[in-house]
């Protein structure tokens, strides 16, 4: 008993740590899980000793941070995106990833030693979405309902489904028939659950009034229901001996279901109760296993798979949303952050890893390697992507035109970009002490994915519409605004 309360305190003080921690990356461009992740790897079994992750008590509160984050990604996602033009797209580009994955893995890691027998969980390692790593991510950042926001959530989330019912098809010792009729058996229990809880929903008025005039009291009925819900669905998973993602997914969906609108107090008491405790004991446990010094013996596992997830899931995503109407016209960063957001993968990754060496598949040092290799790109994509959104506010692409066409010269392109750069950094920093002033967080992330929403005016009040370009402006039509300006500022005084 004594070991894990000892394993509990090593995670919750990891816990406490990391936002802070966070906190001290200037503009944040570190998210906080990427800290959870690592303080796990550097307290877990190979490091410092301080938490086993072996421990069933520990891997059960785990289990459940998995489910309450998957419940919240499904309870997020809207089935319609899922299901239309936008859902079908991403759908195909999976499969295009699972067909080039196989490809890669025949051509490139049979000759690193891998056999045959290792290449269906290699090449759906590499199809791989780590949607519910990214779900907080996308939260902190504020990037829900913006493009990248909309297209993060259809594609990643058929990236983590997706793999586990391939995991359930192509890993499993079971017949494909049978594996079939298990999904058919847990989709019909999950309709029935559906059907039972719009039936009390709508006819059950005695149940409902008590569950909505108690939903604040200590009681707390609804979330005990939801958490019934949760715990249930990860349990039919376990019995169908299904990925527990599947039935936390299910869950969220469901949950979306019985209250098509949202509401804001459920959600509210679900953020509480899994942001305080399970969701972040989830990441730290996740990374308690991680084996770092393993991946130093074998670096050319390390970045060959890194590069095989940017080349089969990151290029593939890129590809298919320019392939979709609907998100052709997404900006370069758009396309590059939404598809360099869909190659992190993590916590499938190890069950896929895990299942493959308790089979014989893998070796238990080439499993570490590839969640090592997995693990970093939780650290790497969220940092390229904030670098990406800052690049692109100095505009290289138009530079770049003016210095082609001779606009300019080259030294007047450049100050001018620069001097872009440093008043939409400036003007940054000027929302960010008002929104501190106010006791909120505030990050470059956020900054960037609603520039009108935070920098549609200038700091000093006058009005700037936030994605004009002061540098991509011609010089004399520039100078002509400016004495525009001038003199509308003499007539006022």
């Amino acid at each position: 008993m004594a070991e894990i309360y000892y394993s509990l305190v090593t995670i919750l003080l990891v816990t406490v740590a990391s936002p802070f921690v966070a906190s001290l990356v200037p503009g944040r461009a570190v998210p906080e899980v990427v800290f959870l992740v690592f303080g796990g790897a550097i307290c877990g079994k190979f490091g410092l000793a301080g938490i086993n992750p072996d421990l069933d008590p520990v891997k059960l509160i785990a289990d459940l941070g998995m489910g309450f984050l998957f419940l919240k990604a499904g309870y997020e996602i809207d089935t319609r995106d899922l299901l239309g033009r936008t859902g079908a797209h991403a759908a195909g580009s999976w499969l295009v990833s699972l067909g080039l994955g196989f490809a890669v893995v025949a051509l490139v890691f049979s000759r690193l030693g891998f056999g045959q027998s290792s290449w269906v969980a290699l090449a759906i390692c590499m199809t791989t979405t780590a949607y519910g790593t990214l779900a907080p991510i996308m939260h902190d950042r504020r990037l829900q309902g913006t493009r990248v926001g909309k297209a993060v959530d259809v594609y990643g989330s058929l990236g983590e489904i997706l793999p586990v019912l391939a995991m359930a098809f192509l890993l499993s010792s079971r017949s494909l028939a049978r594996t079939g009729a298990l999904l058919l058996a847990f989709v019909l229990v999950c309709l029935a659950v559906y059907l039972l809880s719009s039936k009390v929903r709508d006819g059950g008025r005695r149940f409902r009034r008590f569950l909505v005039e108690n939903a604040g009291s200590s009681s707390q009925p609804l979330m005990r229901l939801v958490v019934l819900l949760l715990v249930f669905l990860l349990f039919a998973t376990t019995v169908f001996q299904f990925d527990a993602a599947l039935g936390a997914f299910a869950a969220g969906f469901i949950l979306r279901a019985l209250f098509p609108n949202g509401s804001e107090p459920l959600e509210q008491k679900i953020d509480v109760i899994s942001n305080s405790f399970f969701q972040p004991v989830f990441f730290v446990v996740s990374g308690a296993s991680l084996d770092l010094a393993a991946a130093t013996r074998d670096l050319p596992l390390l970045l060959g798979f890194i590069l095989a997830l940017v080349v089969v899931r990151g290029f593939v995503v890129a590809a298919s949303l320019k392939a979709d109407p609907s998100t052709r016209d997404m900006d370069w960063h758009e396309v590059f952050s939404t598809s360099a957001y869909c190659t992190m993968a993590l916590p499938l990754i190890v069950a896929i890893t895990s299942l493959a060496r308790d089979g014989g598949l893998l070796s238990a040092t080439a499993a570490s390697v590839l969640v090592t290799s997995a693990a970093l790109t939780v650290l790497i994509v969220p940092t390229i992507t904030s670098f990406v959104r800052v690049v692109e506010e100095v505009a290289p692409a138009s530079a770049a035109h003016q210095i082609a066409r001779h606009e300019a010269p080259l030294e007047q392109v450049l100050h001018d970009h620069l001097d872009t750069f440093h008043e939409r950094q400036q003007a940054f920093h000027d929302v960010r002490r008002s929104v501190h002033r106010e006791g909120r967080r505030f990050s470059s992330a956020e900054y960037f994915a609603h520039p009108h929403e935070h920098g549609l005016h200038h700091p000093h009040g006058e009005h700037r519409p936030q994605d004009a370009c002061r540098a991509c402006v011609p010089r004399d039509e520039r100078a002509a605004g400016e004495k525009d300006a001038a003199d509308r500022g003499e007539a006022r005084s």
